[in-house]
């Protein structure tokens, strides 16, 4: 991590992890297709459950990053034991945290699906498959946080074999529950706890056998102040974009839910389709991440400076790439989740503007990262908020209200563009920052 030339290590890092982020994203995309099938109103329910996925996913990240980040750098110090003190106390936390989300989310499931943007046909599709997706909260965060740990422990290909393993399982088992079975969307959701949950036991054997830093009850601790500040400091910006995420859903759904089933189901569609393309960016993110932690707990500021370049650069060509193909084939692409018309005509314009912009959110995310590895939480956390609820809040507001449903096609679009340019001065910041820490030798 400290020796190796940058950009190949990047690359290798980053390797497994987009291909198990393009999994994941077909496995999210699965759901998509054999939902779609059973209406329209079935569909719009994945993009409301988008919105509770967030939130188990912010937990996930939230731990992951806050302990991988604590993680690497203690490695990068030498100081095995302590990476060992914080793997073993972020899984514990992270089970808990998930088992509160699925009490609560439970209690208050109706409520959750209609503030997410549920019309009345949706509603039921929506409340059985949060419903059970609720269920599976515990392993499904743990899931992620276990993943992010291995990463940040520079195993990147080991977690690719525990997500890939499970969203494999998950495309063949998901038809058989709902159309072998007739369980309908609840086969969808059911599929989707078990596969999680085996992923979740292939991680857990992982970390232990494959690992640097086994789980032991021996390495539980009661939580210290010290302890908490490192995941707050690295995983809040985490948790809060994730959670930002969840807002974005609400804030694009209920400017949709005047424009009917439609216009929701279309912009799942979107989503899911755009995720690829999210998943290439922070597939290299990850890769980028754990360089930064090891360099920067060994005091190597110019190989992060380095890999950032390197890891903007390729972010930036690699989703370019991806636009052209989404843009010429978006009729096309939105067809393969849906036969209806105008779901098709919503989703095709919304797709190929947001071909053109979202090469532009891998420099945001690249520098997100940069900033949250190295400890800057507060602009981390204000950076990973701005595309997904700080920017896009106040477009949501402005443009459906003037242009109507062309307004909600493009808000995500401007975000983008807008997010960008604040990223900018923040980039230039950080690697001011890292420069000035490399002349005074800190």
């Amino acid at each position: 991590m400290t020796e190796e030339p940058v950009r190949p290590l990047i690359l290798t890092l980053a390797a497994p992890s987009i291909v198990s982020n393009l999994v994941t994203s077909i496995y999210n995309l699965s759901d998509t297709f054999f939902v779609g099938s059973l209406g329209t109103s079935a569909e719009g329910a994945i993009g409301i459950s988008f919105v509770v996925m967030t939130a188990i996913q912010a937990v996930g990240f939230g731990m992951g990053q806050g302990t991988g980040n604590a993680i690497s750098r203690y490695l990068g110090a030498k100081e095995r034991d302590r990476a060992c003190i914080m793997a073993t106390n972020g899984l514990a936390t992270t089970l808990l945290l998930g088992t509160l989300i699925a009490i609560v989310g439970n209690i208050f499931i109706e409520p959750i699906c209609l503030v997410a943007g549920s019309t009345e046909t949706i509603l039921p599709y929506a409340k059985t498959f949060v419903g059970i997706i609720l269920l599976g909260a515990p392993f499904m965060c743990s899931s992620l946080m276990l993943n992010m740990q291995l990463r940040f422990e520079g195993e990147a290909l080991h977690s690719m074999i525990a997500i890939m393993t499970g969203a494999l399982i998950n495309i063949g088992l998901e038809p058989l529950l709902i159309y072998g079975a007739g369980l309908g969307i609840a086969g969808s959701a059911i599929s989707t706890v078990i596969c999680q949950f085996i992923s979740f036991c292939i991680l857990v054997w992982q970390i232990q056998y494959v690992g640097i830093t086994p789980l032991s009850p021996k390495w539980l601790r009661r939580p210290t102040r010290a302890m908490v500040t490192k995941i707050v400091n690295g995983g809040l910006p985490s948790f809060v974009r994730q959670c930002m995420l969840g807002v974005a859903t609400t804030l694009l759904n209920e400017a949709a839910r005047p424009f009917g089933d439609a216009a929701i189901a279309a912009l799942a569609v979107v989503q899911r389709i755009t995720s690829i393309g999210n998943y290439v960016q922070i597939g290299i993110g990850q890769g980028f991440q754990p360089v930064v932690g090891y360099n920067y707990g060994a005091k190597l500021y110019k190989r992060i400076r380095a890999g950032y370049r390197f890891a903007v650069r390729t972010a930036f060509v690699a989703v370019a790439l991806l636009g052209v193909v989404t843009f010429a084939l978006a009729p096309q692409l939105v067809g393969l989740f849906s036969n209806d018309a105008e779901v098709v005509s919503i989703g095709t314009l919304a797709l190929r503007v947001e071909s053109f912009t979202l090469p532009l959110t891998g420099t945001a995310m690249i520098t997100n990262f940069l900033l949250q590895t190295t400890g800057r939480m507060w602009r981390a956390t204000i950076l990973g908020a701005c595309r997904l609820g700080l920017v896009l809040g106040p477009v949501v507001l402005v443009l459906p209200p003037v242009l109507g449903l062309l307004g909600v096609q493009l808000a995500q679009p401007v975000t983008d563009v807008i997010t960008f340019l604040v990223t900018i001065p923040m980039a230039w910041s950080i690697l001011r920052e890292l420069a000035q820490e490399e002349r005074e030798g800190r």
